[in-house]
């Protein structure tokens, strides 16, 4: 049986996560944890079947022997911050991120506020399997007082507040009708900016749905309209920003890594100089970086191996270019808001805004696209598609990269094309689409 995906479970609610299922996911995650007796907080995103997973994903935990913590809706990272702040044992997300509304999805953290390991979630997975114990003690219930206050004090707190004051600046803030949709507007007012407020009903119908940091025509809209010095665009759980400039530019994550590197590097303060990305970050942020002496390292795709890698490296800052990025002196996961707050701070000390400081990160033409597919190793493992791939390789001749891979989280394959001209890029994108089409 395999579950867990790059990002804990995750499927239609109802039909492939049941509350059934939750709940003997919680019961074999407690005894793997050897959490019997001790503590759990859950938190969820604003989904209609997020009550239902979560009082079955409770519900399991306590009959473990699990005292829980619920602190409602909450962004994710949220978790992380809170699991450190009251000491527990561990913690559960219940969301499916930027899916649609019909999906949702369970992901674990540990005592350190990360997610849990690849090696630990296959023993979980084993344990369903060999089927649960029953019986013993049973944990408690509780509600966590002013969950969303606390966590808004930390974000407000990972700056000095005194020393940055955004009043005059004019920021949309698109929450995807999810998770930040309280938290986000509030802590960035609370700095002092003119905050026009986006898709911010908590409402679990609509998440993600055209808004948001995976549909952005929304928020550029607004910038356009209201002559916004930026937009910010969180996606349904608030693990990942985007940005967008006055002139509706798209600021990704490699840009927002590539700004925070830069800064710190100038003020001494990048140590070591290592900044961590997936094999997704474009060539253009490794060349920059290169060139002011600082590595990239690439990991697999996925932000828990973004965290993991930080620490292994005992670097600072990482991230993917979705927007998923980890400020580890801050945080040990990924934070939108914290995100956009320490983009804000730096270009407050740098006295440039963000889309003239994403300039000095020039980035490599690419080209992304997704198929439905079940099966995507059989389909890259056609021979068709894999003389195609070997072709184009050969044709970009070390001018650009391509990646093919299948979904973590849902079931698509994805293409990723990146090459030196706009030109080279759209011929092999479309090449090897045709090719990857004709195979599914």
């Amino acid at each position: 049986m395999t579950l867990f995906g790059t990002d804990g479970v995750r499927g239609r609610a109802n039909e492939l996560l049941t509350p059934e299922l939750a709940l003997r996911l919680a019961r074999a995650t407690a005894e793997e944890l050897g959490a019997s007796g001790g503590r759990a907080i859950i938190g969820r995103d604003t989904r209609t079947s997020g009550p239902m997973l979560e009082a079955a994903l409770a519900a399991g935990l306590a009959a473990a022997g699990v005292d829980v913590y619920l602190a409602g809706i909450i962004p994710t990272p949220a978790i992380s911050f809170l699991i450190k702040d009251e000491l527990a044992d561990f913690g559960a997300v219940v969301s499916a991120s930027h899916n649609p509304p019909t999906d949702n999805g369970i992901k674990f953290f540990d005592k350190c506020g990360m997610k849990l390991s690849v090696d630990v979630e296959r023993a979980i997975e084993a344990r369903l399997e060999a089927g649960v114990a029953t019986g013993g003690p049973c944990g408690k219930i509780f509600d966590i007082e002013a969950a969303a206050t606390r966590y808004a004090a930390f974000l407000s707190g990972s700056i000095d507040v005194e020393a940055i004051d955004l009043s005059g600046h004019r920021l949309v803030v698109d929450c995807a009708f999810g998770a930040t949709s309280k938290i986000a507007p509030h802590v960035l007012r609370h700095l002092g900016a003119e905050v026009i407020e986006l898709n911010t009903e908590p409402d679990g119908l609509r998440i993600n749905q055209n808004c948001g940091s995976t549909h952005l025509d929304a928020v550029r809209g607004a910038v356009s309209q209201h002559g916004a010095d930026l937009g910010i665009a969180f996606d349904g759980d608030g693990d990942r920003v985007l940005l967008v400039g006055a002139s509706g530019r798209t600021i990704d994550g490699d840009q927002m890594m590539g700004i925070v590197a830069l800064h710190m590097e100038q003020r001494g303060t990048l140590s070591p100089k290592t900044v961590v990305a997936t094999v997704m970050s474009n060539l253009g942020l490794e060349q920059i970086l290169a060139e002011r002496g600082i590595r990239l390292h690439r990991t697999p795709v996925g932000d828990r191996n973004v965290s993991q890698a930080l620490v292994v490296e005992g670097a600072q800052l990482g991230g993917e270019q979705s927007g998923h990025i980890v400020f580890a002196d801050h945080s040990p996961t990924g934070d939108g808001i914290l995100t956009a707050v320490k983009l804000l701070e730096v270009a407050h000390e740098d006295g440039r805004d963000l889309e003239t400081l994403a300039d000095q990160i020039p980035l490599y033409p690419q080209r992304h696209r997704t198929f439905p597919c079940d099966d995507s190793d059989g389909v890259l493992g056609a021979a068709e598609v894999a003389d195609a791939i070997a072709a184009a390789e050969e044709h970009l001749g070390g001018r650009g990269r391509i990646i093919a891979r299948g979904s973590g989280t849902q079931p698509l394959l994805r293409l990723t094309v990146e090459a030196e001209t706009e030109g080279l890029c759209a011929d092999v994108a479309a090449a090897l689409a045709a090719a990857i089409e004709a195979n599914l």
